[in-house]
């Protein structure tokens, strides 16, 4: 196709083009999605959710149904709408985004187990999560791309151009080059919110760290500690248990250099140590996307085992049965409110750092009023 000017269309798939394919992505997707749910519902296949949830024939139909609806509103978003048009398109996004976000919420968890070499719970568990992943990126950027041009500003860079806007995504100007923003360290705002949040480790793992070191701790000795991470697993795990080391504090630890690197400007360009990619700039995503992803679980997982501890320590739950290396009640409950308020304290982290990071390297599309632009009041304080 040919403009009028004569220059020829950017192809819908040409980079920083993505609020032109998200939508027909998103609406793909959908229907895709959609028939594998019915399949899976008329047959007998067991799909996972967690180690003790699995789905049911009914909530794979009422999947495929918000699948069917998220393509609605892909197909639609792309068009111009009335004010109705809007308000529905947004809500079906509202209703459907949670859901398949909390589909993928156990992505993490399958992640840690796949580099350890403890192999996979369920294999139509971690497919069916990748299937809900896919999903969740193309839904994320229509909601943005919305949200954004219903304010007047650019789908792609969020910002307002001089030459105007419409109400599709046809925002004139999106399809140019963008200006990236120079490395740049977080606000001493974000950098403290993230460091206390992150705080919340510190019991969890100083209770495994003493293991480590040999002593006792919540009635769990340093002997009975790795007999028990060296019989209950395999691979990296069983490697690391034998020398001392809990693969679980070492993949914290993974995250904790992920949230470093979102909070200061070697996330941005490659350090020197990266030897030969070192003064590169960092792709963007490289660090969003895991920080993203551990973001969704985490947090979620931590709340549960906040609420679970106290409640089963006052009998409103059953208590969990006490097995090794724990040996009374107290000391597993302990451990259980540890490890809600690591995975809690370790999402929110990530979520700041993720948040300031994004804002921070965002890059503006040239057609802007100004190359010299003020930051957003959103972006200003990261």
């Amino acid at each position: 196709m040919i403009l009028e000017s004569g220059a020829e269309t950017p192809l819908p798939w040409r980079r920083g083009a993505w609020p032109r394919w998200a939508p027909q992505v998103l609406a793909l997707w959908g229907v895709v999605y959609a028939l594998a749910e019915i399949v899976l519902a008329a047959t007998d296949i067991t799909v996972a959710w967690s180690p003790h949830l699995t789905f049911t024939p009914a909530s794979h139909l009422a999947l495929a149904a918000l699948a069917l609806v998220a393509a609605t509103a892909g197909r639609a978003a792309a068009r111009p709408l009335t004010r109705r048009g809007r308000f529905l398109v947004a809500a079906a996004l509202l209703i459907t985004g949670p859901v398949f976000v909390m589909c993928m919420a156990q992505l993490p968890a399958y992640v840690v187990t796949l580099i350890a070499g403890d192999g996979v719970d369920s294999a139509t568990g971690l497919l069916h999560i990748l299937m809900n992943t896919i999903g969740v990126v193309p839904l994320v950027l229509v909601a943005t791309a919305l949200q954004r041009t219903w304010r007047g500003r650019c789908p792609r860079c969020g910002e307002r151009h001089s030459s105007g806007r419409d109400d599709s995504f046809g925002y004139p100007g999106y399809d140019g080059p963008m200006t990236r923003p120079e490395p740049s360290i977080a606000s001493k705002r974000s950098r403290t919110t993230a460091y206390l949040l992150m705080a919340g480790l510190l019991p969890w793992a100083g209770a495994k760290t003493i293991w480590t070191l040999g002593g006792s701790a919540l009635g769990v000795t340093a002997d009975a500690w790795r007999r028990a991470a060296e019989g209950d697993s395999t691979g990296v795990t069983r490697a690391l248990a034998s020398v001392g080391i809990d693969v679980t504090v070492a993949a914290s630890g993974l995250a904790v250099f992920l949230m470093l690197g979102l909070l200061h400007p070697w996330g941005q360009v490659f350090p020197r140590w990266t030897l030969f990619l070192a003064g590169r700039r960092v792709p963007r995503m490289l660090p969003l996307l895991p920080a993203y992803m551990c973001a969704v679980g985490l947090p979620i997982y931590g709340v549960v085992l906040l609420v679970m501890a106290p409640l089963d320590a006052i009998g409103v739950l059953t208590p969990p049965k006490v097995t090794p290396p724990f040996t009374s009640q107290s000391g597993l409950l302990w451990m259980v409110a540890f490890g809600g308020s690591a995975f809690l304290g370790l999402g929110l982290s990530l979520v700041v750092a993720a948040r300031s990071y994004a804002a921070r390297t965002r890059p503006t599309c040239a057609s802007t009023q100004s190359p010299h632009k003020e930051p957003s009041r959103a972006g200003a304080a990261r």
